[in-house]
């Protein structure tokens, strides 16, 4: 995939020519990372990165699937990592979604009889359902951690700020139930569309490493890694990600594929309703939910109790549909 004549340079200076990439059809030049098994695959999996962090941050979930015998890749996400593209910024949400879709096109013309699954982690979530969405019937099954189905309302503390509202109208807002969800909202994103309209390079606050995980040596490797981008969420990030939320609604009575979820109870970034919501919208006679107790945001990367729990609840699921799909049939 690396081309010799390349000229272009990660925003870490190091040349693409050196480097697994992929070429998106807007022309920006995304690092990829591969893992392969010894033999030939059972399956391929796309692994989906939240905003602001990279692929790399992966590897042992990713070590893990490959010992499935299982060829696992993914890709820097435009305007994150190792990829080009202004840090956390982006034209269209459309765009992540069409970049998986053409790096999975790529991997799957290799293996056209291999069963291929996604795995997407909160920005990463919604990216991989509307990926399923747009392939009802192309997926063998997902798996999703702490998915972006509906923001946390404490995590939109920053933009309630800048708008003005006051501290009783979000203790209602945060009370609504899951009926309401949907109209308050609209009413969010009519407000920040004002707000992108007029400064959309506002910053709205940095995501707050605390909150990413109860276990303190994970969030140290956050903070240290060269590769997360710790600048302020823009508002015009900060619109695609609300345009991304309400495309997810829309995309959830679509989906039929099989999927595990998994989630913490005390995520203070992407809101456990939004899990419960997931279940009850989709269409998949297939979904499983575990939800952890107490737990953050960062599953794979929390409390050793909790991340081995993830790793094996990813690998049973995983393995059972493999088989299945291999056999032509339900799990």
């Amino acid at each position: 995939m690396p081309e010799a004549s390349s000229p272009r340079r990660t925003p870490q200076n190091v040349p693409y020519q050196d480097l697994p990439h992929l070429v998106n059809a807007d022309g920006q030049y995304l690092f990829c990372r591969y893992w392969k098994p010894s033999g030939t695959p059972k399956a391929l999996i796309f692994v989906s990165h939240g905003a602001g962090e990279h692929c790399g941050r992966y590897d042992e979930l990713a070590h893990m699937l490959k010992g499935l015998d299982m060829l696992v890749f993914a890709h820097d996400h435009v305007g994150h990592g190792q990829s080009e593209g202004e840090r956390m910024v982006v034209s269209d949400f459309q765009v992540f979604v069409r970049d998986v879709l053409q790096h999975v096109d790529t991997i799957q013309k290799d293996y056209p009889d291999v069963p291929i699954f996604l795995l997407g982690h909160s920005m990463g979530g919604a990216i991989s359902i509307l990926v399923a969405a747009e392939r009802p019937t192309y997926f063998s099954g997902m798996v999703l951690i702490s998915p972006l189905v509906l923001a946390n309302p404490e995590s939109a503390s920053t933009l309630k700020d800048k708008l003005h509202i006051t501290k009783t109208s979000l203790e209602k807002a945060a009370e609504v139930s899951v009926t309401w969800i949907p109209y308050a909202f609209h009413l969010w994103v009519l407000a920040a569309k004002l707000l992108n309209f007029v400064l959309p390079n506002m910053t709205l606050g940095r995501i707050d490493s605390s909150v990413l995980s109860r276990n303190k040596s994970e969030v140290d490797l956050y903070n240290s890694d060269p590769l997360v981008c710790r600048a302020g969420l823009k508002v015009c990030f900060g619109i695609q990600l609300l345009n991304a939320v309400a495309r997810v609604e829309r995309a959830m009575p679509r989906l039929t594929l099989p999927f595990l979820l998994l989630q913490g109870s005390a995520d203070r970034l992407c809101d456990s309703k939004g899990a419960y919501l997931l279940m009850e919208s989709s269409r998949s006679q297939d979904k499983t939910l575990k939800m952890y107790e107490g737990a953050y945001h960062v599953l794979h990367r929390e409390l050793p109790e909790v991340t081995n729990s993830v790793l094996h609840e990813v690998n049973s699921w995983v393995s059972h549909r493999i088989a299945a799909a291999g056999a032509g049939c339900p799990p």
